[in-house]
């Protein structure tokens, strides 16, 4: 028998619990032993739970426990669970978790701890909660040179970018909604403004690369300023809007963002609706292949975090490697990324538009505006141009 410890009793926390009991023989069969939940951390008290019996309120009570192996973190944010988590690898406990912030901020540092330790450091649920992705990057798609991995990567985005765009409603109205559902926090700002993205797609490219970007380094923009004419326009002209974290290898230069961007319909990506998540990888060899789930959720995130315990009694007393040094990722300036520019503008003079940003590609406007599509450009180019007009709205367009 193997003895766990569950750090956090909230959504995640109580789904981990509940998956082990209800798959109970399913998980000891394929972990090729039977897991116990011996102890629970938590500040508050669950009068009537089942874990009511197991619960501490002492983190010590677990650290300095030698019978549990193996520890699940799902508290989030960064403190304590950094320091818990470092301390439980010290001392020889294998730690599985879903904290997107603690990976991307010490990812290396915790996964070099658990490496000399000859323990393991596992995080499937970090950047596609319920979608197994992690795994996959470090032990099948090794033998590619990955040129690109975009993915829709928020679930509460993508929910109300769905919304906007098959009911006409606009940002307001449906945030309201994601946040009287839950799908969406009481302050939205990490989900709407790109920063819980960003975190992902920088853990995803970490891997991908084996080298540390870290999620500061990423340009980032969020939704908050897209309105019902720009899912007009893109339906006109083919298109979706979605969300996306990306990484892209350009003349052999990596180059990353987090924006909302125009997909074409026959991108599999552009088909991902409401609060489900897809990651898209493209290799020399391999050529696409995309991860397609819900990227959050009680359940969902709380299987890919059992996942991990299951892999982490597997392993007990070998490390499985994880290549992520904290050398720094190297990456292209932002300012030379390329993309065409979906832009809509009060300028009516198409000589001007020309003057400004060469030939573009009109596209048909009931509104008092000219939208039109750009030639491929530099971020820094486009940048230049638009302060020489007054833009209203702009949209990378992804082909």
């Amino acid at each position: 028998m193997v003895n766990i410890a569950v750090l956090g009793y909230g959504t995640v926390g109580s789904g981990v619990v509940e998956v082990i009991n209800t798959n109970h023989d399913i998980v000891n069969k394929r972990a090729g032993q039977e897991i116990n939940v011996k102890r629970v951390l938590d500040l508050r008290t669950f009068p009537g739970d089942p874990v009511e019996n197991i619960l501490t309120h002492d983190f010590e009570d677990i650290l300095n426990d030698d019978e549990i192996s193996v520890v699940v973190e799902v508290m989030g944010g960064v403190e304590p669970a950094y320091t818990f988590v470092k301390k439980c690898l010290l001392a020889g406990k294998s730690v599985a978790t879903s904290n997107k912030e603690l990976v991307a901020v010490h990812g290396p540092e915790l996964l070099k701890i658990a490496r000399e330790g000859n323990i393991n450091f596992f995080f499937e649920a970090s950047a596609g909660g319920g979608i197994p992705v992690i795994r996959p990057l470090n032990t099948s798609i090794t033998a590619d040179d990955v040129t690109e991995i975009t993915g829709i990567l928020n679930g509460t985005t993508n929910y109300i970018l769905t919304k906007m765009d098959k009911e006409g409603a606009d940002y307001a109205t449906v945030l309201k909604q994601a946040q009287d559902l839950g799908y969406a926090e009481r302050n939205p700002e990490a989900d709407v403004e790109g920063g819980d993205a960003c975190r992902k797609i920088a853990i995803l490219t970490s891997l991908v690369y084996g080298k540390n970007l870290d999620y500061n380094r990423i340009h980032m923009e969020g939704i908050t300023k897209i309105t019902t004419d720009d899912f007009k326009y893109a339906d006109k002209m083919g298109y979706s809007v979605k969300l996306v974290g990306t990484t892209r290898k350009t003349d052999g230069k990596l180059y990353s963002y987090v924006a909302p961007v125009m997909l074409p319909h026959d991108n599999p990506l552009a088909k991902i609706d409401d609060v489900y998540n897809g990651i898209l990888v493209h290799g020399n060899a391999l050529d696409d292949v995309m991860f397609y789930g819900k990227g959050a959720g009680k359940l969902p995130t709380a299987s890919a975090v059992v996942s991990d315990v299951i892999d982490a009694v597997r392993n007990m007393g070998r490390n499985v490697p994880i290549i992520w040094d904290d050398e720094e990722l190297e990456m292209g300036a932002f300012e030379d990324s390329v993309s065409r520019f979906f832009i809509r503008t009060e300028e009516k003079d198409e000589n001007v538009i020309k003057a400004v940003f060469g030939e573009v590609e009109y596209v048909d406007s009931d509104l008092n505006e000219k939208a039109f599509v750009t030639a491929v450009i530099t971020e820094g180019k486009f940048e230049t141009c638009c302060n020489k007009i007054g833009v209203k709205s702009a949209l990378r367009v992804l082909d």
